[in-house]
């Protein structure tokens, strides 16, 4: 729905992934050329990446304190599959997870996730709560607590939902 400040470090891609899909319009841009691309999804099918795009949509609702928007495979469950190799930088000595042969969307994902729980920042991408919405973005909010993407446009008519409810 929204355009916010990018997430940090590599959680663009997840949010990028969870973003394929406007759940408002039904638009899934996952099956054009470019978006692939762009995402660098190579040897998965268009079926492997909606299933890890799904599980990581009810993730990052859970982020939110909401329940998941559908029956989907556990995200750790997906991540346990996806092969990674321990690196270590030679001159600062900081180690990591990378993705091996750095290929395949899911061991981009799960080194992805990685750093961001190494990082502290793995609980702040979340997913709207508007449930046309459903748009993955990062929480900047000071106590973690943002319920929509974006102020302006879903937590204004969730207001005014709760506005016209308490009206009537």
């Amino acid at each position: 729905m929204s355009e916010r400040a990018a997430p940090p470090g590599t959680l663009v891609l997840v949010r990028d992934l969870v973003n394929t899909l406007d759940v408002e319009s039904g638009v899934d841009t996952l099956d054009t050329a470019d978006v692939r691309a762009r995402l660098g999804i190579t040897g998965e099918s268009a079926a492997q990446a909606r299933e890890l795009r799904e599980s990581l949509r009810a993730t990052l609702l859970a982020h939110a304190g909401h329940p998941p928007h559908r029956e989907v495979t556990p995200l750790g469950e997906l991540l346990a599959r996806a092969p990674l190799v321990v690196t270590v930088d030679p001159v600062d000595g900081t180690a990591g997870l990378a993705p091996v042969d750095d290929g395949p969307l899911l061991s981009r994902v799960a080194a992805a996730v990685a750093e961001a729980v190494t990082a502290g920042t793995w609980d702040r991408l979340k997913a709207c709560e508007a449930a046309d919405c459903l748009w993955a973005y990062y929480d900047r909010s000071p106590a973690g607590r943002g319920r929509w993407c974006s102020m302006q446009v879903c937590g204004a008519r969730a207001k005014m939902r709760r506005y016209r409810a308490k009206e009537a």
